[in-house]
């Protein structure tokens, strides 16, 4: 979005004449950002087509914003993810790896984008899980703020079983009220944030980085509540296809680590669903959260001349191929929500064309008027925003040695050595199999489409893909 010119009308006196005349002065105006990140949220979601997860205020959102229906993280592990989007540049057989990444480790010299808007005049405020860790890239906020980690879980008797064991339990439900829990707090500190910025002459970039959906899946009972677990089903792609290989597949780590899941093995049913009905809450609970901030921002008038852009740092397997968390080459990791609300521009428009994250940095530059930095490697979405078809339809997603490249209804997966020789492939044709069953990859006439797709991953997955740091 350019800078809204705002025409200041003066009037002054020519004494000698008795002459009133107006003067226009042109004053720019940047535009506000709400920038709201959501962990493991997928895009099962009203507006992506689904019609069970309770979520009125991200409904209501999504009706006034473009929604990107084939949005890629770059790397579906979260810290990493968000290292990623917020430099703009693709994880490599070097950088941006897992969890713990650090912008500050991986990629000290490049210019994040809190920075550069810092940079421009912008007040920054970190709120809540924006990178992984709050110490990370100090220097680009203006304010950092996130709550105690011991309010994810609300009864006495769950936060004792936290402190005695490695990860706790993996759900709780607790008649409370939504702030205490982070996100309700998280909420609270946001609004509060609004209300001081609404008499600011700065342009702000606001940040709310909510942790639910993510384990454990804690939420007032109110929002377990809106389910029936009795209604819900495991997801139709629950089986593993021998076609598909070993290497595909996790032991899904970051769940087994709660109490009371099995260590190996599939989970039984009930714990499954109990699993999936837990998830569903947790989404309505951040959904009710981040409609308090969004109902702040219309009240305190400055919704007229704030981006909001909502993204999900990767997607999540609900027992997708019989798995659970994220940290796979599978779409249900890999495709996450992304809404951009452009005041006067966006009106509940969907998209088809395939955007990654890493396009969202180069897109609100443009949309602010700054100078896209030299390190960043996306693409800016500003002309899906126009109505223009994207110059850019692909998306190259990586975790540890698989990578992904994502073109039309193609996801083309290979897992390379250190010298990029491939020993495992995978590809499957959406169009067919939308739910990934169907590896097509060592099939003897998918062998030219193989070599064709296998060349041009090598030449969209980064120049500096084998870069030392």
């Amino acid at each position: 979005m350019k800078s809204i010119v705002v025409l200041i009308l003066v009037s002054f006196f020519v004494s000698c004449k008795g002459i009133v005349a107006k003067q226009e002065v042109k004053v720019d105006v940047k535009p506000n950002i709400l920038f709201i990140a959501v962990d493991d949220l997928r895009p099962e979601l009203n507006f992506y087509g689904a019609n069970h997860i309770k979520s009125p205020n991200l409904d209501k959102l999504a009706a006034s914003s473009l929604v990107f229906n084939r949005a890629y993280c770059n790397i579906p592990v979260c810290g990493a993810s968000r290292a990623s989007l917020l430099t703009g540049t693709r994880p490599t057989r070097n950088r941006f790896l897992g969890y713990s990444t650090t912008k500050d480790k991986d990629y000290p010299t490049a210019v994040s984008l809190p920075m550069l808007l810092k940079q421009n005049g912008y007040k920054t405020i970190s709120n809540g899980k924006i990178y992984h860790y709050e110490n990370d890239d100090v220097t680009a906020w203006n304010e950092i703020w996130k709550a105690d980690e011991l309010w994810s879980y609300a009864l006495q008797e769950s936060q004792e079983i936290r402190k005695n064991t490695f990860r706790g339990l993996p759900f709780e439900s607790a008649d409370v009220h939504d702030s205490v829990y982070v996100d309700g707090k998280l909420a609270l500190k946001v609004i509060r944030d609004l209300q001081k910025l609404k008499t600011s002459k700065e342009p702000f970039f606001l940040t709310m980085g909510v942790v639910k959906p993510h384990l454990p899946f804690c939420a007032p009972k109110k929002y377990w509540d809106l389910y029936d677990r009795k209604s819900i089903e495991l997801p139709a792609s629950y089986l593993r296809p021998k076609s598909i290989p070993k290497t595909a597949y996790h032991n899904f780590g970051e769940l087994r680590n709660y109490e009371n899941i099995p260590k190996d093995g599939d989970l039984p049913e009930a714990l499954a669903k109990e699993l999936i009905h837990g998830y569903y809450a947790a989404v309505s609970y951040a959904d009710a959260q981040i409609g308090l901030v969004l109902d702040e921002l219309e009240k305190t008038g400055l919704a007229e001349n704030t981006i909001v852009v909502l993204w999900g740092d990767h997607g999540w397997n609900l027992g997708d191929h019989k798995m659970w968390s994220k940290h796979v080459n599978f779409e249900t990791a890999l495709r996450a929500p992304l809404l951009i609300k452009v005041p006067g521009r966006t009106k509940g428009e969907m998209s088809n064309d395939i955007t990654e994250f890493i396009d969202i940095y180069p897109t609100l530059c443009d949309l602010t008027g700054l100078k896209i930095p030299n390190t960043v490697e996306g693409k800016s979405f500003v002309p899906i925003i126009n109505g223009e078809k994207s110059e850019k339809n692909w998306a190259v997603s990586k975790f540890k040695d698989g990578v992904t490249l994502i073109k039309g209804d193609l996801f083309y997966t290979e897992w390379t050595d250190k010298n990029g020789v491939a020993y495992e492939r995978m590809l499957f044709n959406h169009k067919t199999d939308a739910l990934e069953l169907d590896n097509l990859a060592e099939k003897p006439k998918y062998k030219k489409l193989v070599t064709q797709l296998s060349l041009e991953l090598r030449e969209k997955w980064g120049t500096d893909f084998f870069k030392k740091k």
